[in-house]
């Protein structure tokens, strides 16, 4: 039918869990099915076929040949992040919902989950919700008006979809992060062009500017900049005429202004791989969530899209106090630095939460994020999960409720059997990846838990991306 690496067009007809759309090629007996990611029902794409299986195949979006009937074009640039851009929100979330509830349906074997099913919680914002984006330079541009390559060019913006090597320069606001900076970024693009210094070349992984990072709070309505360059012409570089240009295009709303050099050849940005400095300004913002502040460098993991984070958190927390008593403790697993812990504390002032982690550091900067917030019915602990009830059995039949929200792969097998022997009542399961928190709800129920709520949060419109809320009970 097809061969790994072939370009075909395909014709979308449906769309399944986590943004891919299906097209369905007739054969003798029945159908053979292509999954194509970011693909939507009624586009007709070329794809590139990825992984060739005797019923199926996955292929990578390369371009939509004709739209959909209802999509609607707008002023925004289409970018790779943002493929459902111009597809009505109501039907962004009906497709959402379908394939999500169908997926853990099918995954966790919960039947009638419908029954179970609480709400959808929508973004605030439906344009520029994100707090941070990162902008890729490349000495081979991708023109979007003509479709050519250009092999010596100086392009910012996003990779080519499909390609690890072009990038499109963004010429206007991308609809996903703040529209003052991406306005004036085609005027930065042109002054650090005019420097001479070169572009990165992907393929031969030299050049001297790499990547702009920025993040941006919406309390104060500022932004940190990073800019991100090889060491190759860096004596060439002025860093005093850098930062003037970016003060000139955006004034006080900039906070502060970093430039990491960075040598290692792996196509990314961390900042940790390279040696900073701070070029203007202070290293790090603030921002508020629910009444609680925090502090948020560049590097810093915190919540894409805050005031949707915001109604998540609300709805979590309201599970996690449903019939709740003062005395019973309420443990959040793998805290991180701790946001949910305080907001738990600070909706509950006569009742006590710990929050446990296994990185100390992790821990470090929730004990300084609670101080400042003045929280004092919060405790973290940095503690192996399987171990906690060893070194803590003050704990032992005294949990009443539990808050798990790990990392996009879910819980690991053995990590979840030491989590459910901690013996909570309930257990109030956060996912950004709702099949992992299926496959993990299917251990929760053989181990005698109950769904008695589930929530979905879209904290990510124009994406595939949907994250999940489920309150467990012990039966």
């Amino acid at each position: 039918m097809f061969h790994r690496g072939e370009i075909v067009t395909l014709t979308i007809d449906s769309y399944a869990f986590g943004g891919r759309g299906i097209a369905r090629i007739a054969t003798e007996n029945s159908h053979f099915i292509v999954f194509v990611d970011n693909a939507f029902p009624g586009q007709v794409v070329k794809a590139k076929i990825e992984v060739k299986r005797k019923q199926h195949a996955e292929a990578k979006l390369l371009e939509v040949i004709q739209r959909a009937s209802c999509e609607v074009l707008g002023d925004f640039q289409e970018i790779s992040g943002a493929p459902y851009l111009f597809v009505p929100l109501e039907i962004q979330r009906s497709e959402k919902t379908q394939s999500t509830l169908s997926t853990f349906a099918k995954i966790s074997g919960k039947r009638n989950l419908d029954e179970c099913f609480d709400t959808f919680i929508a973004s605030p914002s439906q344009y520029c919700y994100r707090n941070k984006m990162e902008y890729s330079f490349s000495c081979i541009e991708h023109v979007i008006e003509t479709g050519e390559e250009l092999d010596d060019a100086f392009a910012l913006g996003f990779k080519r979809r499909g390609t690890w090597w072009k990038v499109e320069n963004l010429n206007r606001p991308s609809g996903l992060f703040d529209e003052p900076w991406e306005q004036h970024l085609p005027e930065l693009r042109s002054y650090l062009k005019k420097s001479g210094l070169p572009a990165w070349h992907p393929p031969k992984k030299t050049g001297f500017f790499r990547h702009i990072v920025v993040r941006k709070s919406f309390k104060s309505d500022q932004l940190l900049v990073h800019l991100v360059t090889s060491s190759d012409g860096l004596k060439d570089f002025d860093r005093t005429g850098f930062v003037a240009k970016v003060l000139e295009l955006h004034g006080t709303r900039i906070a502060g202004i970093q430039h990491t050099v960075n040598d290692d050849v792996a196509d990314r940005s961390k900042i940790e791989n390279g040696r900073t400095k701070q070029l203007y300004g202070i290293a790090l913002v603030e921002e508020d969530l629910l009444g609680l502040t925090f502090q948020m460098k560049m590097e810093s993991f915190f919540q894409t899209n805050p005031k949707c984070a915001e109604l998540l958190y609300q709805k979590a927390i309201d599970y996690l106090l449903e019939d709740l008593k003062e005395d019973e403790a309420i443990l959040d697993l793998f805290c991180g630095t701790g946001t949910i812990a305080q907001l738990v504390a600070q909706r509950r002032p006569l009742g006590k939460i710990t929050g446990v982690d296994i990185v100390p550091e992790a821990i470090d900067d929730a004990q300084e994020n609670a101080q400042k917030n003045q929280l004092s019915n919060v405790e973290f602990i940095a503690a192996d999960v399987g171990k906690f009830l060893k070194e803590h059995p003050q704990f032992e039949g005294k949990i009443g409720a539990l808050v798990l929200d790990p990392p996009r792969a879910g819980i690991a097998p053995k990590t979840l059997q030491k989590t459910i022997a901690l013996g909570a009542k309930k257990i109030v399961y956060i996912s950004c990846n709702p099949s992992t928190q299926a496959r993990d709800a299917a251990a929760l129920f053989e181990a005698g838990y109950e769904l008695k709520k589930f929530s979905l949060v879209d904290q990510f419109p124009h994406t595939g991306h949907i994250e999940s809320i489920a309150k467990f009970e012990k039966r």
